[in-house]
């Protein structure tokens, strides 16, 4: 548990940054869980599995990236 929470804020964090997205370390947990999800699902339906520390940073960052996109796209002011 503490250690998705620890993935979560790297990932959520790495994605705001690729994505100019300001916020704090709540939201990023939650960003990169989400987004942790959504890269799983992207990556199962396309066939790909994520084994190891470094696979499971990537496919979480580009589901967070994912997940930010559709958040602006869908929220857009």
């Amino acid at each position: 548990m503490i250690g998705s929470l620890i993935m979560g804020a790297i990932v959520g964090w790495a994605a705001g940054k690729l994505m100019n997205l300001e916020g704090g370390l709540l939201m990023n947990i939650i960003i990169g869980v989400v987004g942790s999800f959504v890269g799983s699902l992207v990556f199962g339906f396309l066939g790909f599995s994520a084994h190891g520390l470094f696979a499971n940073l990537v496919v979480g960052i580009v589901g967070a990236c994912l997940f930010i996109w559709l958040g602006r796209k869908m929220f857009k002011k």
